[in-house]
């Protein structure tokens, strides 16, 4: 953790990961990263495109290979929701930061991704929103350090909520250590 002091938000497409993410950073003063860019850079392609050249499990492994090399100072990371299924890029991102994962309840999610046009959510074939839902949550509660619901709040407030959340940590970590 020392010497890196970056702050890692994992969760699910549509719980404002970028959006929380961009104002964190204004509030803290720190630099933003969105990994999912990282990659479009890196790889010179869209997401689609590398989704639709080497498929699913494809994609994971670029997104697990990419995101394994990030290195980053003072810096708000938002990630991808499948990140989680990297589990070098995972150690890498906890290593380096503190991870952070924005709940917020299925019921919500759901229409909330209903209202983003052409938002690409990587399903397998014949797997749900809910199916991955199910699969990911388990995913995203091992690697927190901090889970902090967004049930009811709005961007500004989970900001605020998270900020609070951190600095208990902080100020515990001595304990922990």
């Amino acid at each position: 953790m020392e010497g890196h002091n970056n702050i890692v938000l994992i969760g699910m497409p549509g719980v404002g990961k970028s959006t929380v993410g961009v104002i964190l950073a204004k509030v803290l003063g720190y630099q933003f990263v969105d990994a999912d860019l990282v990659i479009q850079e890196q790889e010179g392609k869209l997401l689609c495109e590398i989704i639709e050249e080497v498929g699913t499990d494809g994609f994971i492994e670029v997104e697990n290979r990419v995101n394994a090399g990030i290195e980053a100072e003072h810096t708000i990371i938002a990630t991808g929701g499948s990140v989680v299924y990297g589990k070098e890029a995972m150690e890498h991102l906890r290593d380096i930061g503190t991870v952070v994962y924005l709940e917020v309840p299925y019921e919500i999610l759901e229409k909330r991704l209903a209202d983003i046009k052409g938002r690409g959510v990587v399903l397998r074939d014949g797997q749900t929103l809910h199916d991955l839902y199910l699969e990911r949550t388990p995913l995203y509660e091992k690697y927190a350090h901090v889970r902090v619901s967004e049930e009811n709040l709005n961007v500004e407030q989970t900001v605020e909520k998270l900020i609070e959340k951190l600095q208990f940590l902080n100020n515990n970590k001595q304990k922990y250590e």
